[in-house]
């Protein structure tokens, strides 16, 4: 059983940056793709990014690219969301996710774990 705990998110301005990370535990991080995931209120859980359990491949949402970056450090069971140029829209409670294979990556449904989020709000 892997546990997540995300950390990171605060209140920003319009155009700041943020880096959120994501702690694992109880399973050996090097075998899960990460994801991140965002929902903000009345609207449903949106793929941001993801990254293959090595670190090889990385994915990121349009809405984010170039404004995004995931990575990893297996050494130490974290992965990490660097978010520049925030936007209002950007404002969501932000969620990493474990699963075993990085197919289907943008699929919430796919990912077998989850940490409980953090809360990113971006004030125009």
């Amino acid at each position: 059983q892997v546990q997540l705990v995300e950390s990171g998110g605060g209140l920003v301005e319009a155009g700041g940056s943020l880096n959120l990370s994501c702690a694992a535990s109880g399973g050996t991080f090097s075998d899960y793709s990460m994801g991140w995931f965002r929902q903000a209120p009345g609207k449903e859980r949106e793929f941001v990014a993801a990254i293959s359990a090595s670190g090889n491949s990385r994915f990121h949402a349009d809405s984010v690219k170039g404004r995004a970056t995931i990575s990893r450090n297996n050494a130490e069971n974290t992965a990490f969301l660097r978010l520049n140029n925030l936007k209002f829209e950007d404002t969501a409670r932000y969620y990493c996710a474990a699963d075993r294979t990085i197919v289907r990556y943008m699929d919430v449904k796919k990912y077998d774990f989850w940490g409980q989020g953090t809360q990113v709000t971006v004030s125009s």
